[in-house]
């Protein structure tokens, strides 16, 4: 039942984003009562919650180019490809949009993010390891700094994230880390 819920939701994110998002589209599309879902997800800050927390467990591709730059790099790139992506980005979008509306879904987003940074800050542990940067700097900083500038651009100044942005977002926050700021 949990999968056809969360299944159901986001495909109603996929075609109408958050401002659509409805129990009862949800309902009806996974075939699971719309009391059900009431009674269980709560209503439509429930079901992004919980789609969020899902997709928080599921793996992600952590580059592993042999320098940090290239692996930093590569994961700022799957930010911006993520969204670019025709079904996935969207639902990121839908998501991001419902944290500014919601605080329910903005907790289920920053929990999202702390799992995301946390799996991608092993980009940034192999390069301690590695002596690429210095083992005082803060993993998770490293990866925030280097993804915020996608955000920025998407979600505020309402920009396209081109190729070389997302190269120019990783480099600058690999520079910060160098430097000792991170």
């Amino acid at each position: 039942m949990r999968d056809a819920v969360r299944r159901a939701t986001l495909a109603e994110l996929l075609e109408g984003g958050y401002a659509r998002l409805t129990v009862e589209n949800v309902a009806e599309r996974s075939g699971v009562h719309k009391t059900t879902v009431y009674r269980r997800w709560g209503g439509v800050e429930g079901l992004i919650a919980d789609a969020l927390e899902l997709a928080g467990d599921e793996p992600w591709p952590i580059p592993d180019t042999g320098s940090v730059e290239g692996d930093l790099r590569g994961i700022v790139q799957l930010v911006r490809t993520g969204f670019d992506d025709p079904e996935l980005g969207p639902v990121s979008s839908a998501f991001v949009a419902a944290a500014m509306q919601n605080s329910s879904a903005a907790r289920a987003l920053h929990d999202f993010f702390v799992a995301r940074h946390e799996q991608s800050a092993e980009v940034v542990r192999r390069a301690v390891a590695r002596g690429e940067l210095p083992d005082v700097v803060d993993v998770r900083e490293v990866i925030r700094v280097a993804v915020a500038p996608v955000y920025y651009r998407l979600f505020v100044a309402h920009e396209p994230v081109t190729e070389r942005d997302a190269d120019r977002a990783a480099d600058a926050a690999l520079a910060a880390a160098r430097a000792g700021v991170l």
